[in-house]
């Protein structure tokens, strides 16, 4: 019984190691994933239910207008020459739907370099840190953002849609993502090693609880 135990403890010591090695030895980092990245952000003036409507109804008109000109952008140069010569138009674009819902709010674009805190889109996770974003402020800026990635065109994958839009993210973000940046965003692996480590915790206190 002891050298069944003993035997035990040291294989799950070996798998915690390994484990532990999956998820340090890439040399991949949040800067390299930001490198190949263009988020965009839509912010509206507050949390009040119409605000936050409005906002949604400014991010459908941009999309619509500008999914045609950048889903098939090859690399993140030529998606931000066309994000810079379509601000403009984007811009009237969002004020008229604020002036078509009542409103007078200013609106404020920008592409620029950000610091975000760690988000979620689907099967991506997103570390903290520095991206650069196309950002459409609505009057006061101080509601809740709807947010996606740009390019790679994920803002036109419908998360809602379960494995078959997380094949979808997974294939657009592999297209300038190399693996190991792959890994450091890819939420499914994450969980998978969680679940895992519990699992062998529960197995450590059966032995030895």
């Amino acid at each position: 019984m002891k050298k069944f135990i003993l035997t035990s403890f040291a294989v799950m010591i070996i798998i915690l190691i390994a484990l532990n090695s999956t998820s340090t030895s890439g040399k991949a980092s949040q800067s390299d994933v930001a490198s190949k990245l263009i988020r965009f952000h839509v912010i509206a003036n507050s949390d009040d239910k119409i605000d936050q409507n409005i906002k949604l109804k400014v991010r459908d008109s941009v999309l619509k207008y500008i999914s045609p000109k950048i889903v098939d952008c090859k690399n993140i140069k030529e998606s931000r020459k066309i994000i810079n010569n379509e601000n403009e138009n984007i811009k009237i674009i969002a004020q008229k739907v604020i002036k078509e819902n009542g409103f007078k709010y200013s609106v404020a674009t920008s592409l620029s370099e950000e610091y975000f805190p760690v988000k979620t889109y689907g099967n991506i996770t997103l570390p903290q840190g520095k991206y650069e974003a196309y950002r459409i402020i609505i009057g006061t800026g101080t509601g809740q953002n709807w947010w996606c990635v740009m390019f790679p065109p994920l803002c036109f994958v419908d998360i809602t849609k379960g494995n078959v839009s997380y094949e979808k993210t997974e294939k657009e973000m592999k297209t300038v993502l190399s693996d190991d940046e792959y890994s450091v965003v890819d939420n499914t692996v994450s969980s998978k090693k969680i679940v895992v480590k519990f699992k062998l915790g529960e197995i450590f206190t059966k032995l030895f609880g």
